[in-house]
């Protein structure tokens, strides 16, 4: 009986050295790396850094090249506008210089001589400009959606400056135009008072001819005509002219459209030159 625990007791011994051996062997193993010398994480941390910089300055060359394209595009476009524009402003310029020279001859009748002594088609078709009036909207659309989008940012700075300098003149000359809007109506309503609207239109389709080859005799025989006035009370007439007076001794509008001729010519020249545009 002792003799057997003995060995039951050997045999439990052997086993649990085993058991040890094959712990120590798979518990936390001793792996032994080569430390890397310092020129190696050098270069290493060289290598990433290259890569990330020329990723960096690829994307940014492709967004200034896709930036550019749409520049060109914006340009094309607002070259359009401003063409469209400047034909607008120099009839615009041109009809309010006329119906102020035609204004400064009513004028200069009435301080010789009393209306009831003038030939009436001499005072419908001078007066008629007293009240003159005619709107300009500018062809904005390609600015007002670079301004939202916030792609003006892809015009080079000076020319980023010039659009910004005309849609200031532009919002200028609104807010003249807003201001005079009271004084067009009652310039209006005063004339109404002493001329008979019949002749008036007359004179106003006279105008509206002035490019035929008939207008010339036309307006003289108007002029030498005598349609019926509703009144000859020189304080009406008097009352339209110091109305017509505020409205042109400072001709702001004509003023805002010449400068507004010269801003576009400029900056049309420039857009077709900075994008290359001459040929459109």
């Amino acid at each position: 009986m002792q003799y057997r625990q003995t060995v039951s007791f050997n045999r439990l011994d052997k086993i649990t050295k085993t058991a040890n051996q094959i712990m120590e062997v798979h518990h936390h193993p001793e792996i032994h790396h080569e430390r890397k010398k310092f020129k190696e994480y050098f270069l290493e941390f060289l290598m990433i850094f290259l890569a990330v910089t020329m990723g960096f300055f690829a994307e940014t060359i492709r967004e200034g090249i896709s930036e550019h394209g749409r520049a060109k595009e914006f340009a094309s476009s607002m070259i359009k506008d401003l063409e469209e524009d400047t034909i607008q402003l120099k009839g615009y310029s041109t009809y309010f210089n006329y119906a102020a020279n035609k204004l400064d001859t009513f004028m200069s009748l009435l301080a010789i001589d009393e209306p009831k002594n003038i030939p009436s088609g001499k005072l419908y078709w001078y007066g008629l400009f007293g009240a003159a009036h005619r709107y300009f909207i500018s062809n904005d659309a390609t600015f007002q959606e670079m301004k939202s989008s916030g792609s003006l940012r892809f015009f080079e700075k000076q020319i980023e400056k010039e659009v910004e300098k005309y849609d200031r003149l532009y919002r200028s000359l609104q807010s003249f135009e807003q201001i005079t809007q009271g004084l067009y109506t009652e310039l209006r309503k005063c004339r109404a008072q002493f001329f008979d609207f019949k002749y008036l239109d007359a004179a106003n389709g006279l105008y509206q001819k002035r490019k035929s080859t008939s207008f010339p005799a036309s307006i003289d025989s108007f002029l030498r005509s005598n349609p019926p006035l509703l009144s000859a009370d020189k304080l009406l007439f008097n009352q339209y002219l110091e109305l017509s007076r505020s409205r042109y001794f400072r001709p702001y509008n004509i003023a805002y459209s010449d400068s507004l001729i010269k801003q576009a010519t400029l900056l049309i020249t420039d857009l077709k030159k900075e994008y290359h545009l001459e040929n459109e």
